[in-house]
């Protein structure tokens, strides 16, 4: 009844001229309004406010606006209001979410701007819920697209600009009347209040945190020579703009990793505030795309700026791109193949533990972002160029794991077998140091014995069934005579060192090719009795797989 009672007076009031409505029509009006809102027409009331062709309904304190604070404010009613609105906005289809947003931005940034400074909460509400529908609209790969705004993300993003400058304006405004009261005053920033204000940056930088991360991160960027007008590389300058209008440095969130920041009490956490991959976008747009760059300061050197970014790489190179999802290829590029080589310096090299325990995890990073092709081909090369047995051996291992996951084309038949015949072979024959190239030796061994557990001789997926007789005398014929040799070697030693145990004696001992630290006869002789278990492990092994490959034809 009462948003009948609305348009009967919106309507005949518009069929008058500007001088001819009574104070009983604007009062009838403010009552059915203000009785709408109560049953639940917010969002009617709020079109026929907002419509220019009411104006002259709406003109008290000669604004609409006026009129919305003493409607929705008065009825304290705005968050009702706000969620009907928002409600408007919830679509799936691409088309419909860029044409709802641009159509309700403008009376969303309406509504808010009536509450006073209890906006902060409904703003960041409305900036989330708009944000999660622009996260659904496809973004344009091509300067066509992009041009054509073919999916209407560049409006969109033009519109969102548009929608928040407002309140970027006052949270400036509030940050530098802060400012000067402190001066004026004597406070510190921590003694000010100004709560509210606060609040207000708060949701503005969330938002523009957000936006770092999308749509910014995912976008493809054109350089003005490319694209002279690009409303995307526009909408990337005005988030960066509102960073720093809202009092954030952007040199300091860019070197975040490096420099401690300092904490405000009751804002919200680090690591919330300041994302990783919303700082990695931000390094990204200034140092790739150069935007905002005439705000950092020149006395930074490259290495302190390469430092600072080297975390945003990892992140944005290695973390975010999915496994599987670089090709060989890249591999035919020598400055690519720079990178595992410094790993294997760092995780073989280093003297600090977390340090190669780090280097290891990058490498396996690495591993896990190639696909199979990729994967195969870096097998090889690292079996070919790492020269150390812990490297060889972890190698060794995700072969394994990738046989494991799924026999593909690069990983069973004839594709593996090169492969394997780069694994199942001893580096020096029979006289291989058995000890340093245990973590080799122990992993090849495993491998061979899952493969011939897991592959059927009737099915022969991987091959190995038919490269048995050649394995047998290139690896395991030669491992079992250097097993036997060493243990020799070592059962004399510990014979020879047990008769002429002196406990206050002081000897020298070398394992493998590295001369080990002084010892006494006691520790020598653990060391050897160590020694012969390790050649007994390896012996049982052999063993198993001796008895699995003879079961196995003989079925």
């Amino acid at each position: 009844m009462a948003l009948e009672q609305l348009s009967d007076v919106v309507q005949r009031c518009q069929a008058l001229s500007d001088d001819s409505y009574t104070t009983e029509d604007h009062d009838v009006f403010s009552v059915c309004g203000r009785t709408c809102i109560e049953e639940g027409d917010s969002v009617q009331v709020l079109s026929i406010v907002l419509d220019e062709k009411n104006q002259v309904l709406t003109a008290d304190h000669s604004t609409g606006l006026a009129v919305c604070r003493r409607l929705f404010v008065g009825m304290k009613l705005p968050k009702e209001l706000l969620i009907g609105l928002l409600e408007q906005l919830e679509q799936d289809d691409p088309d419909t979410i860029a044409e709802s947003l641009h159509l309700l931005l403008n009376p969303l940034q309406k509504v808010l701007l009536c509450l006073g400074s209890r906006k902060a909460s409904s703003l960041g509400m409305t900036l989330s819920s708009v944000l999660d529908q622009v996260a659904k609209l496809p973004l344009p790969h091509t300067k066509e697209q992009e041009e054509d705004d073919v999916f209407s993300l560049c409006r969109t993003c033009t519109d969102l600009i548009d929608f928040v400058k407002p309140f970027v304006h006052e949270a400036r405004q509030n940050l530098l009347n802060g400012g000067e009261q402190n001066k004026s005053t004597n406070k510190t920033a921590g003694e000010q209040g100004g709560d509210k204000e606060d609040e207000l940056r708060t949701e503005l930088l969330k938002f523009s945190m957000k936006t770092l991360s999308h749509p910014l991160l995912e976008l493809q960027l054109r350089d003005p020579d490319t694209l002279a007008v690009s409303p995307l590389r526009n909408f990337a300058t005005e988030i960066l703009n509102t960073l720093r209008a809202i009092g954030e440095s952007l040199p300091s969130l860019v070197f975040q990793p490096v420099l401690k920041r300092k904490q405000v009490e009751g804002f919200l956490e680090e690591e919330v505030r300041y994302p990783k991959e919303s700082l990695a976008s931000l390094a990204h747009l200034v140092f790739v795309h150069h935007l905002a760059a005439d705000t950092f300061p020149s006395v930074f050197s490259s290495v302190f700026c390469l430092r600072c970014n080297m975390e945003h790489v990892f992140l944005l190179f290695l973390v975010r791109l999915e496994d599987g999802s670089l090709p060989s290829d890249l591999l035919e590029i020598k400055s690519f193949l720079t990178v595992p080589q410094n790993l294997v310096k760092v995780m073989t090299m280093c003297p600090q533990h977390d340090l190669r325990t780090r280097g290891l995890k990058v490498l396996q990073l690495s591993i896990d972002k190639f696909d199979t092709e990729a994967k195969y081909n870096f097998f090889q090369y690292m079996l070919k160029t790492s020269h150390h047995s812990g490297v060889e051996g972890y190698v060794i291992k995700n072969i394994k794991i990738q046989i494991d996951n799924a026999l593909n084309a690069w990983f069973e038949g004839p594709q593996l077998l090169p492969l394997l015949r780069k694994v199942l072979i001893l580096p020096d024959g029979p006289e291989t140091d058995l000890l340093q190239y245990l973590d080799r030796v122990m992993e090849s061994l495993n491998l061979l014995r899952y493969l011939v557990i897991r592959d059927k001789a009737t099915e022969n997926q991987t091959g190995i069934w038919t490269e048995l007789y050649k394995i047998e005398d290139t690896f395991l014929k030669p491992l079992r005579v250097g097993v036997n040799m060493s243990r020799a070697h070592y059962e004399r030693e510990l014979h020879n060192t047990m008769e002429t145990k002196k406990e206050e004696s002081v000897l020298s001992v070398s394992v493998g090719k590295e001369k080990l630290p002084n010892m006494t006869s006691k520790s020598q002789i653990q060391a050897l009795h160590s020694a012969l278990h390790t050649f007994d492990m390896i012996e049982s092994v052999l063993v198993r797989i001796q008895e699995l490959t003879e079961g196995k034809e003989n079925l």
